[in-house]
């Protein structure tokens, strides 16, 4: 990465909306020390871009067509244990947002947050700290508090996969978002219905909307 208290912060943005990118690219671009450096919408794009242009921070969303954010991050940080990852979202589910950390974020933003939030988790998360907004600190707050999720158990893969089976997609348009065999798939399905208690994928589907990993 480069050095950033020399050259300012690059950016990487990944989100599947161009009026949000532009959107934002402007927000950062403002700011004098915060560059774009590159654009992306899907998971794959991301890691390519990552990989040609090594940014000091990568700002995306979770939900996005395919492989989400989730699997963006777990490939980043394959690479390159050092990428500093910041999540920025409209979920603020705990399941998701403990699962971006598990995966290797360093931060989660929702974007209910005003821009200088994001401007000041950017920031953060590029001198090497972790950073929330408020309502995701709040969030993870109540969620230690309480008995916690029947997805608790699950694993940053397993909760992907869930996501994307429990919004529709075949077994094997998820092995091929997560270039994965069938077969392998097929094993996680089982682990899954076994780790929550589900005896239907009917209650897989009711258990992942329940937890905020998608509407029924």
């Amino acid at each position: 990465m480069s050095e950033v208290a020399a050259t300012g912060i690059s950016v990487l943005l990944v989100d599947d909306h161009p009026i949000v990118r532009q959107g934002y690219r402007r927000v950062l671009e403002s700011q004098g020390d915060l560059h774009v450096v590159a654009e992306a919408d899907n998971a794959a794009d991301a890691y390519s871009a990552f990989k040609a242009h090594d940014p000091d921070v990568v700002l995306l969303d979770i939900s996005m067509p395919g492989a989400s954010g989730l699997e963006a991050i777990r490939n980043i940080r394959a690479r390159s244990p050092r990428a500093r990852i910041l999540v920025f979202t409209m979920h603020n589910e705990a399941v998701l947002v403990k699962a971006a950390f598990s995966a290797g974020a360093s931060g989660f933003v929702t974007k209910s947050s005003e821009p200088s939030a994001v401007v000041t988790a950017i920031r953060a998360v590029a001198r090497g700290e972790r950073a929330m907004s408020d309502d995701i600190a709040h969030i993870l707050a109540e969620d230690s508090l309480s008995a916690g999720s029947a997805l608790d158990q699950l694993g940053e893969r397993e909760i992907e996969i869930l996501r994307q089976f429990a919004g529709g997609a075949t077994t094997e348009q998820i092995a091929t978002h997560l270039n994965l065999s069938v077969k392998t798939v097929q094993n996680y399905h089982y682990l899954i219905k076994t780790k929550t208690g589900a005896r239907t994928d009917a209650q897989l589907v009711r258990l992942a909307a329940t937890c905020g990993l998608t509407k029924i």
